[in-house]
């Protein structure tokens, strides 16, 4: 470790990692209240169950791209973090804010407030007052980074992340303008959600994968650079004309099905792009890094993001399809692996790469580590492919032959088994990676050999 200010990134990721255990065991009871259905349903239904899931999904994903800020951007600036205690103020708003919207959720307190209850839109249903704290913790954030940045060396990598900050934190501001009209507010939510995810989320992915790549292949500063704005470019010029693929539900005029359509289409090239890049990298660097695990999560993040934002993203985006699939299975199979395999993964490469040099020591329990990559994707790689089978069958009965749900969900119960049994997979490798990177393994050093330097 070169600068005392990145082990500001040691604190956020251990919170992410809580969450992430936190989401992933909310998961596998979701799973099972799907196959049953009256599993807890009077202590605590199921929208509130899912809406812990999702928002601590959105939550923990975040601190790690903030940690993950904090801990590259002082290397890439050369210089420590402009205010280590704002760092630290920022990270206690964010725990407080994220317990008080647990408790306001399960125990539906100040129900009806405009400014204390949740607000029940989905993703941004946080109370007002959360979504203050939230912006307030950003605020701190965006000073912090960007003096840090102003006042130091500026490379590609941190000019992108902080483009993609920056776009974060100022679509976040449409939570707060909530319109009475039900297609007006789905059309500012999706500039929040799908430009956040199919937006600036990217430009964050490419710039930290950047970075990984950077140090795990050796390669040339100059050679990431130029893939690095290759795909940004491509993101922001698919990304932000595709929001029109949601056109049946954000009332814009009717040329939008076909920009939407066609853009979106188009969203596939930026991250076959970023699995491009990611291999080229390591065929062109050929350089035996010490941290395979580190390696082996960047891979699996540019492939399973492809193939999860990408090729089914790409299944159901034409309007003429996505009229018919909205909303059922399928879009849920899309969320899982896209998300699995963009973000997740990504914040988990960067976990698995800073950790042995946050704590001065050789990575270790790699096998363990990599272990709970095959585990975790390939859980949820089979639980993508029964839900995929599901929102087929879904799709067909009751939006083609028009069936009640009640009745289509009883036909297709076998798929939500092959979930709930993909989901045990998927919480099993959550908790082996979780002990295998903060667990360190007891060796036995033998008399005169000497520690190898962490990088």
């Amino acid at each position: 470790m070169k600068y005392e200010s990145q082990k500001i990134a040691l604190a956020y990721f251990a919170v992410a990692m809580a969450l992430f255990a936190v989401q992933t065991l909310v998961g596998l009871l979701l799973g099972w209240i799907y196959v049953s259905p009256n599993t807890l349903s009077e202590l605590t239904p199921f929208n509130i169950v899912r809406m812990l899931h999702t928002n601590s999904l959105i939550v923990w994903l975040l601190l790690g791209f903030f940690g993950a800020a904090y801990f590259l951007i002082p290397e890439e600036s050369e210089r420590e973090i402009h205010s280590t205690k704002l760092a630290y103020l920022q990270l206690i708003i964010l725990v407080v804010g994220t317990a008080g919207v647990v408790v306001t959720y399960l125990f539906d307190l100040f129900h009806g407030n405009w400014f204390l209850g949740k607000e029940g839109r989905e993703f941004i249903e946080q109370p007002v007052w959360v979504k203050l704290g939230i912006v307030v913790a950003a605020l701190i954030f965006l000073y912090n980074v960007t003096m840090t940045v102003l006042q130091g060396k500026k490379t590609a990598i941190t000019n992108i992340l902080l483009l993609g900050l920056w776009g974060l934190a100022l679509l976040f501001l449409f939570s707060f303008y909530n319109p009475g009209n039900l297609s007006l507010d789905k059309q500012f939510w999706w500039y929040i959600v799908h430009l956040w995810v199919e937006g600036v989320w990217e430009l964050i992915m490419a710039s930290i994968l950047a970075y990984l790549m950077l140090k795990l292949t050796g390669v040339d500063r100059e050679v990431v650079e130029k893939w690095l704005y290759v795909i940004v470019a491509l993101s922001l010029f698919s990304g932000i004309l595709g929001t029109g693929h949601h056109y049946y539900w954000i009332g814009t005029p009717g040329y939008w099905q076909w920009i939407g359509s066609i853009f979106s289409s188009l969203e596939v090239i930026p991250f076959f792009a970023m699995m491009a890049f990611a291999f080229v990298m390591v065929w062109k660097g050929r350089r035996d890094h010490p941290n395979k695990a580190a390696l082996l999560w960047s891979l699996g993040c540019a492939t399973l993001a492809f193939f999860g934002a990408g090729v089914w993203g790409f299944l159901h985006t034409l309007h003429g399809v996505n009229y018919y699939t909205h909303g059922t299975q399928i879009t849920a199979a899309h969320g899982h692996l896209a998300f699995y395999g963009a973000y997740v993964s990504l914040n988990l490469a960067i976990i698995t790469y800073a950790l042995p040099i946050l704590f001065n020591r050789d990575p270790y329990n790699q096998v363990l580590n990599m272990g709970s990559f095959w585990l975790m994707s390939g859980g949820v790689v089979f639980m993508t492919f029964a839900l995929t089978f599901a929102g087929t069958v879904q799709t067909h009965l009751q939006r083609v032959l028009g069936e009640n749900y009640m009745d289509v969900q009883d036909q297709i119960g076998i798929f939500y088994w092959m979930r709930f049994g993909a989901g045990i997979a998927v919480v099993l490798g959550a908790l082996l990676f979780i002990y295998s990177v903060w667990v360190p393994r007891n060796e036995v050093i033998e008399p005169g050999a000497a520690e190898t330097p962490a990088e």
